[in-house]
C-alpha cells in the first residue's frame, strides 16, 4: 500500500485489466524464478517502525502531515490514520553488529521524530495499541488525506458496507459497532524482514509459519483497548476484524478473511501464496499500468511487477511474501508483521534477533517441518499466543506439548542461538539481545503483562481514564530510558502528572457499567437496584436499548412516602414516575459541556446516548473522583 497510483476500479473495464497486468506478472516471476533472476551472493535484514503520536495529554495527536512536512526526510511516511507515522529503514547485510546497528538507526530516526514533534507540543509513544485512543479519535476525518488510503476505505466499505461490529473477549469483552474502517489504524506494529533464496524460500516460509506463535508469545505488547483487557497481543483480533470484507451467509461455505495466517503449508514455490492470492482474493485496488513487462525482460531488465506488488499489499498474510529490486537485482523477501510496535527499541530487536536466529538456525533441527508439525497446530499456536501470551501451552513438534517457558528457553532460544553464529552475527550481539528474550520469559513480564498489571493497580484508585493515561506516561518515561520492559516498575498514579481533565470528551469518564429498567417493570425493582448496587440513578430503556426514561432515587424515595401515607401497597411501575425526555450529552461532548449542562439545569446524572442509544451515564459521582485527583495534583504542584 506504499504506492501512491492506486485508485478505486471506476469499471468492470478497469478490473479486468488490472487482473491481465497482475496474472502477467505471475507469469513473469514464474520465469524470473525458472532462469536464475534472483539474487542470492548476499542476504539482507530490514525493518519499518511504526508509532503513536500524541498530545501534551498522551492523547493521539493528527499532525502527521506537519511534521512530516517540517521534517522533510523520505525516511519517514504516513500511516492510515494522521497519528500515526512509519519509519523505514535501510536494509543491512545480516552479519557482524547488524543487530546492535539497527537499534542504532531506529534510535537515531526516533530522536529526529521527537525534536520535530517536540515543536507541536506532542511527543510519540511505542506501543501496539495506544491505551489512550478514543473511539472519537476513529473518525474519517483522522484518515491520512492521500489517495491510497481513500481508495482502500472505499474498496473495503464497497465488498462490506460502512458498518463494522468489533467482537473481542478477554478478561473484558468488547462489543462496539464502527462506522470507518479507521479501527486498523489503532495498530501499530514493528515489522521484519528477511531475504530468502529463492530455493530456500518454501523451507524458511514454513518455518517463520511454524515459529510465529512462540516468538509472539515472548513480545506481545498490546492487551488494552478502549479500556477493556483483551487479548494479550489484541492487534491480533482487531486487525482480522477491522478489514475483514466478508459477509455472513446462512451456510457452512469457507471463506478466508483478508487478513490471514494461511491455509496449508508451502509446499513447492512462492508463486503458491501469489496465486492462492489471487483466486481467494477479488482485485479491490487498481492502477494505470505502463510497465510492459514481457519487453523488460526480453532486453534482460528487471521488471517492477506493479500490479503484483499492490495486490500483495491488500491481502494481509502475518508472514507476507514480498518482491524487492536493489541495486538492479531482484530479491525475494519474509516480513514478519506479526510484532507489535515496543516496549522498547532494545525489546523489538531482541525480538527481531529471536526471529531472524531461529529461520536461519532450525533448519538443521528440522529439514521439512512439515513433516514433524501440523499446519493446524502451528495455526492455532499463533492464536493461542495471542491470547495468551506467555501463559501459552503449545503443540509442538512429534505431538509434544511444551509451555511458552520451557519452548522458549530450552528448546528455541539455542537453535536461534545458532542460527545467528551460523551467519556471522556478532557474539556481543547475539548474547545481549537473546539474554532480553531469555530473562523476560524467565521473569514473565512482557510489555502486554507490565501494561495490564499496572492497569489494574491504577485502577483501585483512580478512574478508567486516568489509569490509561498514567500507563502511557509511565510508558514514555520507560521508553526513553531504554531499559527492556522486562526491568520496568509498575506505573504509579505521579505518572499522570500530565493529566488535565478540561481536556477529557465524556466517552472518557462516563459509566458504562450500566443496570436499567424498563417502563413495565415495578418501581419495588428499582428500589432494589438503588440498593443493592449502591446508584442513584436508573436509566429506562426499551428492548432496542433507546433511552426511554430516568428514574433516581429521590424519586422511589418521595413513591413510597406518599405509600407509607396512604397505608397503601406499591403497584407503581417505572412508567408512572420516571422522567420522560431526559436530558442527554453525546459521547464526544467535553467534560467541560456536560458540567456547564448539568449546572444549568440543576440535575445530578446525564444520560449519555449516540445513534439514539444508550452507552453510558455521567453522576455527579464521576466529577468527584476527578476533582478529587485534581485537588491532589494542585496540592502537591504547591508543595513543591
Amino acid at each position: 500500500m506504499g504506492d501512491e497510483r492506486v485508485k478505486l476500479p471506476e469499471s468492470k473495464e478497469q478490473s479486468q485489466k488490472f487482473l491481465k497486468y497482475l496474472l502477467r506478472d505471475v507469469r513473469a516471476m514464474g520465469k524470473m524464478l525458472d532462469e536464475g533472476w534472483f539474487e542470492i551472493d548476499n542476504i539482507r535484514i530490514g525493518a519499518e517502525q511504526e508509532l503513536c503520536l500524541i498530545d501534551k495529554n498522551a492523547k493521539p495527536a493528527p499532525i502527521a502531515m506537519e511534521l512530516l512536512e517540517g521534517m522533510g526526510n523520505n525516511s519517514f511516511t504516513t500511516e492510515l490514520a494522521k497519528f500515526n507515522l512509519e519509519v523505514n529503514l535501510d536494509p543491512l547485510l545480516f552479519k557482524g553488529k547488524c543487530l546492535s546497528q539497527m537499534e542504532r538507526n531506529i534510535q537515531d530516526k526516533l530522536d529526529v521524530v521527537r525534536k520535530a514533534v517536540k515543536k507541536l507540543d506532542g511527543d510519540i509513544v511505542l506501543a501496539g495499541v495506544l491505551p489512550t485512543i478514543r473511539k472519537s479519535d476513529l473518525d474519517i476525518s483522522n484518515l491520512t488525506p492521500l489517495p491510497r488510503y481513500r481508495a482502500l476505505c472505499d474498496a473495503i466499505n464497497k465488498l462490506r458496507g460502512d458498518e463494522y461490529d468489533l467482537r473481542i473477549q478477554g478478561a473484558d469483552e468488547l462489543l462496539m459497532r464502527f462506522d470507518t474502517p479507521l479501527l486498523e489504524a489503532c495498530n501499530t506494529g514493528f515489522q521484519v524482514h528477511l531475504q530468502v533464496n529463492p530455493d530456500d524460500f518454501v523451507n524458511k516460509y514454513n518455518l517463520a509459519q511454524a515459529i510465529t506463535g512462540p516468538v509472539l508469545a515472548s513480545a506481545v505488547n498490546s492487551p488494552l483497548l478502549f479500556g477493556k483487557r483483551l487479548w494479550s497481543e489484541t492487534r491480533i483480533a482487531l486487525f482480522h476484524q477491522s478489514v475483514d470484507t466478508r459477509q455472513v451467509g446462512d451456510h457452512l461455505r469457507d471463506s478466508s478473511p483478508r487478513v490471514t495466517f494461511g491455509n496449508q503449508w508451502l509446499k513447492d514455490s512462492i508463486l503458491e501464496i501469489y496465486q492462492e492470492d489471487i483466486a481467494r482474493y477479488r482485485v479491490i485496488l487498481s492502477s494505470d499500468v505502463d510497465e510492459d513487462v514481457e519487453a523488460l525482460m526480453k532486453e534482460v531488465k528487471v521488471p517492477e511487477l506493479r500490479a503484483l506488488q499492490i495486490h500483495n499489499g491488500t491481502v494481509y498474510r502475518w508472514n507476507r511474501p514480498c518482491y524487492g529490486i536493489s541495486n538492479g537485482k531482484p530479491h525475494l523477501r519474509i516480513e514478519n508483521r506479526v510484532f507489535p510496535s515496543g516496549p522498547t527499541v532494545t525489546d523489538e530487536i531482541a525480538n527481531a534477533a529471536f526471529w531472524l536466529g531461529l529461520l536461519n538456525g532450525m533448519d538443521d533441527e528440522y529439514p521439512d517441518i512439515r513433516n514433524v508439525l501440523d499446519f493446524d497446530d502451528a495455526k492455532m499456536n499463533f492464536f493461542a499466543a495471542s491470547k495468551l501470551g506467555l501463559d501459552t501451552k503449545f503443540r509442538w513438534t512429534n505431538d509434544s506439548n511444551y509451555t511458552a517457558v520451557d519452548l522458549i528457553c530450552n528448546e528455541l532460544l539455542p537453535l536461534a542461538k545458532q542460527g545467528l553464529k551460523n551467519v556471522g552475527v556478532d557474539d556481543g550481539d547475539i548474547t545481549s539481545y537473546l539474554d532480553i528474550i531469555k530473562e523476560r520469559t524467565e521473569v514473565g513480564q512482557t510489555g502486554s503483562y507490565w501494561s495490564i498489571k499496572s492497569y489494574n493497580s491504577l485502577s483501585k484508585s483512580v478512574t478508567r481514564e486516568q489509569a490509561l493515561t498514567a500507563t502511557t506516561n509511565a510508558m514514555i518515561k520507560n521508553q526513553s530510558k531504554g531499559e527492556p520492559a522486562h526491568k520496568w516498575g509498575l506505573a504509579k498514579v505521579d505518572d499522570m502528572e500530565m493529566w488535565q481533565p478540561s481536556s477529557l470528551l465524556v466517552e472518557e469518564f462516563m459509566t458504562t457499567d450500566l443496570f436499567t429498567v424498563q417502563k413495565d417493570d415495578i418501581l419495588e425493582l428499582v428500589a432494589n437496584l438503588i440498593n443493592w448496587r449502591r446508584i442513584r440513578y436508573v436509566p429506562v430503556e426499551d428492548d432496542s436499548k433507546h433511552l426511554v426514561g430516568l428514574v433516581s432515587m429521590r424519586m422511589v424515595f418521595r413513591e413510597y412516602n406518599n405509600i407509607i401515607h396512604e397505608n397503601g401497597e406499591s403497584s407503581t411501575s417505572v412508567d408512572d414516575v420516571m422522567i420522560k425526555n431526559p436530558i442527554t450529552i453525546h459521547p464526544e461532548a467535553s467534560i467541560l459541556e456536560a458540567i456547564d449542562i448539568m449546572d444549568s439545569q440543576k440535575i445530578g446524572c446525564l444520560p449519555v446516548v449516540k445513534n439514539n442509544r444508550l452507552v453510558g451515564i455521567i453522576t455527579e459521582q464521576n466529577y468527584m473522583t476527578i476533582t478529587k485527583r485534581l485537588l491532589k495534583h494542585m496540592h502537591n504542584d504547591k508543595g513543591n
